[in-house]
């Protein structure tokens, strides 16, 4: 088993402009919006289980934040036991060098009892759909909630309305157990997902025990309109496919924060971390009338688990027609019947068909001026892992499995001894990329990097069953990559130029690399995803898969560009943020001490709508 959220994670940038003002956040300090995480027993699906949650609702609150706008944050960590961290998925943190929420790369957790304040800012261009999470353990499979950044402007496209569908799955093991299971040796599996919710509701697909909390979520429309729906999986493991019943011909408007040309579907398939916007047209009222039906199932099924579960939800009319006695379907059962027959996996769902509303500045081949390949492949001994040629690495320097495992983050670190951190470039494009010393992966400032994910078959130690493959989706902390496409068995740069030609491709934060049919021999490369990206921001990136140290550490420029020195900026006085739980962290008797780095530039900070 693995953690099917893979995370490409922009750390930090921490080259500035000028120097900023220590803050103390004290009651007169009013953030823009609050969350409180917490651990406690509920009732989810009619099963019980303890998990964290933030502000106590599944899922989280729904936070709107304009685009061009700097917003303030304040997540409490009221849990006695357990760090915490939010990771804001899909913005670019570029400029907030400790807001990125990613513990032991970014910035220390927050402590048990402590608060820190995150300070965001949406680029303009950056309207979509998005989500926050904890990343912390397997937390993020509860602590987790929507993020609409808004359009400044008008959209370009006109709706009557919009729905926020937001998957996650449900487990019937705690979050504690299923991390400490993935992180031993021997490995101790905890099970398949339960099912997926939608809003945080479902019915559990082992056994109901309390009828109070096993219902399905309900999604109101009216009849002759057209809404915006907005998918987002905030899912840990599975991959996903729905489709609404008798409701065909959806239009895609955007990916992953990006507005797309219109991209017509009557089924999605959605991997973790992914979002879409899609236009739906409603029924009209003759529809209506002629079948007096106003509910319709939305059907989801799981693909690529060795066991699949199918859940629901409905789309529901408002009776505006006036249909007498009208035929409604029941929110405490499911249907005896699966009402839609999915397909299997799509694989390469959308690849070399989505558009991006404007033209962009996808590079070309002629433009690349180097090539990493990245062979993502599992270790199956009496433990799991998963390598990235050959680095794993992982945010816990307690882990008992053979990871690269620091004790400080990454950002910390380059703070107090930067020049030991600092990859060998040379020393790296010789050793096909990765700097053999510090196990990073160097990129020069103006360099277009050609990045390929390839599938290989996992290797079988000391009499353990190699060969096994796994999809996996791949995500961009901080600025967008340009996704090329993919294919089946062994990359061929031909094969993927012959796919681009006649396209244009979008600018994506998270792709799938799929596994296709078949299992594949030990060693055997068995399917590929490639991404164009332009080096200009100077920082760390990290390749990371959540749990089971799937993850790589880039560092793009070099001291010059990292440090300020090629533009005269001196040090900025960082220190309450370079020890767990210093002065940057408030608590009870205590208020943070903090940077604005929005002051850099003079950018606004407008208010959050909640």
């Amino acid at each position: 088993m693995h953690s099917s959220s893979v995370l490409l994670l922009f750390a930090f940038s921490v080259s500035l402009t000028l120097s900023l003002t220590t803050h103390v956040h004290d009651a007169s300090f009013v953030p823009d919006a609050v969350l409180r995480v917490s651990a406690q027993n509920v009732s989810i699906g009619g099963i019980h289980r303890y998990t964290t949650l933030i502000n106590g609702t599944l899922p989280g609150p729904t936070l709107r934040i304009t685009e061009g706008d700097t917003v303030w944050i304040r997540v409490y960590n009221d849990m006695s036991d357990q760090n915490t961290t939010v990771h804001w998925h899909g913005l670019a943190q570029a400029a907030y060098p400790f807001s990125d929420g990613t513990p032991l790369a970014s910035q220390w957790p927050i402590p048990p009892q402590h608060f820190f304040d995150y300070e965001l800012q949406t680029a303009n261009g950056s309207a979509g759909s998005y989500w926050y999470h904890s990343h912390v353990g397997f937390q993020a499979v509860s602590t987790s909630g929507p993020l609409i950044v808004e359009d400044r402007n008008t959209s370009p496209y006109k709706t009557d309305g919009e729905r926020i569908v937001y998957f996650q799955e449900l487990f019937n093991e705690t979050d504690t157990t299923i991390e400490q299971g993935l992180d031993s040796d021997p490995l101790v599996w905890s099970g398949e997902t339960n099912g997926f919710m939608v809003n945080g509701k479902t019915i559990s697909n082992y056994g109901v025990v309390d009828d109070s909390s096993a219902t399905l979520d309900v999604i109101t429309v009216e009849p002759g309109k057209t809404y915006r729906f907005r998918f987002i999986a905030a899912t840990s493991l599975s991959l996903a496919i729905f489709q609404f019943q008798s409701h065909d011909g959806l239009q895609i408007i955007e990916a992953d924060g990006s507005y797309t040309k219109p991209c017509p579907t009557d089924i999605m398939q959605i991997g973790t971390g992914q979002r879409y916007s899609a236009l739906l047209k409603t029924k009209s009222c003759s529809e209506l009338q002629k079948t007096g039906q106003l509910d319709y199932y939305l059907q989801i099924e799981s693909r690529e688990r060795p066991s699949n579960v199918t859940n629901y939800a409905l789309l529901r009319y408002k009776n505006s027609c006036s249909i007498s006695s009208p035929a409604t379907l029941p929110t405490n059962s499911y249907p005896s019947q699966a009402p839609l027959t999915l397909p299997p996996t799509i694989n390469g769902f959308l690849d070399y068909k989505l558009q991006p509303i404007q033209p962009n500045s996808f590079p070309s081949s002629s433009e690349v001026t180097r090539r990493v390949t990245l062979n993502v492949q599992q270790i199956n001994d009496s433990y799991a892992i998963w390598q990235d040629s050959n680095v794993s690495w992982i945010p816990d320097a307690s882990d008992p499995l053979p990871h690269t495992s620091p004790s400080v983050p990454y950002l910390v670190a380059l703070y107090q001894n930067e020049s030991a951190y600092l990859p060998n470039y040379t020393a790296a494009v010789a050793n096909g990329g990765v700097d053999p010393t510090t196990k990073t992966f160097p990129a020069r400032i103006g360099e277009v990097l050609e990045i390929v994910l390839q599938q290989v078959g996992g290797l079988g130690e000391n009499g353990n069953t190699g060969g096994g493959v796994d999809v996996h989706p791949w995500h961009a902390h901080g600025s967008h990559y340009y996704d090329a496409g993919a294919g089946p068995g062994a990359f061929d740069p031909s094969v993927m130029e012959a796919r681009l030609k006649g396209t244009q491709p979008v600018r994506r934060d998270t792709t799938m690399l799929y596994c296709y049919s078949g299992t594949a021999s030990p060693g055997e490369k068995y399917g590929w995803r490639a991404w164009r990206m332009r080096v200009q921001q100077p920082g760390a990136w990290m390749l990371q898969h959540m749990l089971m140290g799937l993850q790589t550490v880039w560092v793009f420029g070099d001291e010059g560009d990292l440090f300020g020195s090629k533009d005269g900026v001196g040090r900025l006085d960082v220190s309450g943020y370079l020890t767990y739980g210093g002065n940057v962290v408030g608590n009870a008797s205590h208020a943070p001490e903090v940077l604005h780095f929005g002051e850099v530039g003079g950018l606004r900070r407008m208010r959050m709508r909640v």
